[in-house]
């Protein structure tokens, strides 16, 4: 069309835009990237926390290469790492301690257990067995039980240095067991020595089994340390019976 003007864009030289105009859009700029860094570097975190929480979590990276048991001594390592039941490879982190611990706490000689990880790959379970305190004749055999009155194991034979316990039903809610292990710790140690058996028929009928046989009439378990003492003291007495059951008042047979 005649007449018409022809336009044509032309790049202004930076030279063409004014030095104040130059640093107004650098300062826009720097405050743009500064807005927008706290974004960059949260996304950043986030990308890498999942990764991190991905491998950790959700892949075999970090899984149960050992099961390492320790404290063990009636048990072997094997039973314990069957009850803990953990499957090879199961992510460290996703371990159920508390189940591993439930389980392992089943077995009949395990008091405590401490279960815990330990980077990269194991699982660390400590064990603390029943400490014996007596043993009950059951059936030709012997079942020992701790200081809470737990049956935890059968053996053939007594075990030596333990006393027996002659009850019926031994059991940690047993009144008479609770009775005979109330008296136990009671005893001195020149007691302790000469004790072979303490016999419950009632939680008022406790007797002490003495070695040359020997006998102390207990009565119930009040008041056993001072029995403890008295009957101590009577040891070197002659006599075949000792009845401290009322212990203000003594009797020798």
């Amino acid at each position: 069309m005649s007449g018409g003007r022809n336009w044509r864009l032309v790049r202004a030289d930076t030279d063409a835009v004014p030095s104040s105009a130059r640093r107004f859009m650098a300062r826009a700029r720097q405050r743009r990237m500064r807005a927008a860094l706290p974004w960059a570097v949260a996304a950043g975190v986030l990308l890498l926390v999942g990764g991190v929480t991905w491998l950790v979590y959700g892949t075999s990276l970090f899984g149960v290469r050992e099961v390492e048991v320790v404290g063990v001594q009636l048990l072997d390592s094997s039973q314990v790492e069957q009850a803990a039941a953990v499957p090879d490879d199961q992510p460290l982190a996703r371990v159920d301690l508390d189940g591993v611990r439930a389980r392992v706490r089943d077995l009949p000689p395990v008091d405590r257990v401490v279960v815990r990880r330990s980077w990269p790959s194991t699982l660390v379970i400590e064990v603390v067995e029943r400490t014996p305190v007596a043993a009950v004749p059951q059936d030709g055999q012997f079942q020992v039980i701790d200081r809470a009155g737990v049956p935890y194991r059968t053996v053939r034979e007594q075990p030596a240095g333990l006393p027996l316990v002659r009850v019926d039903f031994p059991a940690k809610s047993d009144v008479n067991t609770l009775s005979a292990l109330t008296v136990l710790s009671a005893l001195s140690e020149e007691l302790r020595e000469q004790v072979l058996a303490v016999s419950v028929k009632s939680p008022a009928q406790i007797r002490l089994e003495l070695r040359k046989d020997r006998v102390v009439v207990w009565g119930d378990d009040t008041q056993s340390e001072t029995k403890s003492q008295v009957a101590t003291a009577l040891l070197k007495q002659h006599g075949k019976e000792i009845d401290v059951s009322a212990p203000s008042v003594v009797t020798i047979r």
